[in-house]
């Protein structure tokens, strides 16, 4: 009886802990600026971090940053922005990296495993058009180029926030 009590509590507390909320006491203050803009402000943080799985020619879990309109819009998992509301803003959440399993960019992906090669190249090295099979240019199925993404340095989070909590525009 003692070990099925302890099982029983046990297990119901891993249940309760993998729906508990992410621990808000790690996100960073919102930026004291204000006017921030998309534009202005948050594209060119996206832009160095986010475009390769979230971007024109990828959109990973069916979000895109490229765009004021996309955040909005959401992806796949829903609405990623709740405006004027940054610590129920998934996006704010996951750039924030206050939970393991929703962190962006996760641990080990933004870049192609193995050497990362010139636009066009295939994975032997060959120029395009040499290799069998071979996909052509950017595409769903291809690994975005370049160096993995790094996670958002804590003014930049802290940016995002003031965006999202003054509307963002």
């Amino acid at each position: 009886m003692k070990i099925t009590s302890i099982l029983l509590t046990g297990s119901l507390t891993a249940t309760i802990s993998a729906f508990a909320s992410p621990d808000l006491s790690k996100l960073p203050a919102p930026a004291k600026k204000d006017g921030v803009t998309y534009a202005k402000d948050i594209r060119p943080i996206f832009e160095s971090s986010c475009f390769g799985c979230h971007g024109q020619q990828r959109q990973r879990g069916g979000l895109r940053l490229d765009s004021l309109e996309s955040p909005l819009k959401g992806g796949k998992d829903g609405v990623v922005i709740v405006p004027a509301k940054s610590e129920e803003s998934k996006l704010v959440l996951a750039v924030a990296r206050v939970d393991e399993k929703t962190a962006m960019p996760p641990r080990g992906r933004g870049a192609p495993s193995g050497p990362v090669r010139p636009p066009g190249a295939t994975p032997d090295g060959k120029a395009a058009g040499q290799g069998e099979g071979e996909p052509k240019g950017p595409g769903p199925n291809r690994p975005p180029m370049g160096p993995p993404a790094k996670p958002l340095t804590t003014d930049q989070v802290a940016l995002i926030r003031a965006w999202v909590d003054q509307g963002a525009k």
